[in-house]
């Protein structure tokens, strides 16, 4: 589907580990784009190189493009203790195989969140999120941080401190990731911190934002556990009226759904039901586009 500047793509993986069925999601919503991030259980800069090229044969076969890699540099899954080395690894496998699939934009995050009120190793960060995009850079691509569970997640604040502290990056907007996570930025009167809202988030960021993640949710019963997500306007997480901004400001990036209703993209492979989490891919990419067609009308 194309709303004359909206192109949409997916993390096909929540439909399926095998490269073949994301492709026949993807192919049956009509879409041209997948975001890479998983392929039969790994990271697409993990694969081995024979694997990686079975990929692209499969992709130049379906003539399918991939809108962005969903790396896992600075990711939730790694502290800023995680050894750097690692993440340079990851780089060098990285950056190759963007070039070969002519994909300019990497997704990374800032590390994961250590608990509200410890020490938060922020220059650090800032030092290692400036190598990862001198790196990139370096090679003509375009690095952008994901508004996760990472430092740069706990407000848009801090989001924009990252900005300053590493000039160039842009960034990857989730409608959901706020609507877990508290707004660190500004407490209440009883110390306590209310929910992050996306929508102001995302006005915040807005002149930052290169490419849009859909997910929508509820909040967390608790902080720290799982929200309960939802088709895309049926949470809390703003959806529409994020919709209606880029249609209205003429955003010429991509919108990729990230749906989470089926399965979380770290759950255990053996606790899925793959056939209801492609059913539910299916979904959740046409529920977004009648989104966009009301808020286009």
């Amino acid at each position: 589907m194309s709303l004359t500047h909206i192109q949409l793509s997916g993390f096909a993986d929540e439909a399926s580990p095998e490269l073949s069925k994301q492709i026949q999601a993807t192919k049956e919503l009509g879409w041209r784009h997948i975001s890479a991030r998983g392929i039969n259980g790994k990271n697409i800069h993990d694969l081995s190189e024979s694997e990686f090229q079975s990929a692209v044969e499969l992709l130049e076969q379906h003539q399918i493009q991939i809108a962005e890699i969903g790396s896992m540099i600075g990711s939730w899954a790694k502290t800023i203790h995680s050894d750097f080395k690692l993440t340079l690894e990851e780089i060098d496998r990285c950056i190759p195989r963007m070039q070969q699939l002519n994909v300019p934009i990497v997704r990374v995050m800032s590390y994961a969140q250590q608990p509200w009120g410890e020490e938060q190793f922020e220059q650090e960060r800032f030092r290692r999120l400036r190598e990862v995009f001198a790196r990139f850079a370096d090679a003509g691509l375009t690095v952008a941080h994901e508004n996760c569970m990472n430092w740069g997640g706990f407000s848009s604040e801090h989001t924009l401190r990252l900005l300053e502290e590493v000039p160039g990056m842009k960034l990857i907007f989730d409608t959901g990731n706020p609507t877990f996570q508290k707004d660190r930025a500004r407490p209440n009167a009883d110390g306590s911190f209310p929910w992050q809202d996306s929508l102001e988030v995302f006005e915040a960021l807005r002149e930052h934002i290169i490419h849009i993640h859909v997910k929508d949710c509820t909040h967390p019963k608790a902080e720290g556990e799982e929200p309960n997500y939802t088709m895309p306007g049926e949470g809390l997480s703003r959806v529409p009226e994020i919709m209606a901004r880029l249609l209205e400001t003429n955003y010429q990036g991509i919108v990729a759904i990230e749906p989470h209703v089926a399965t979380v993209f770290h759950a255990k492979a053996e606790d899925v039901d793959w056939q209801q989490c492609y059913d539910s891919y299916i979904q959740y990419g046409k529920h977004l586009e009648r989104i966009l067609q009301q808020e286009n009308s």
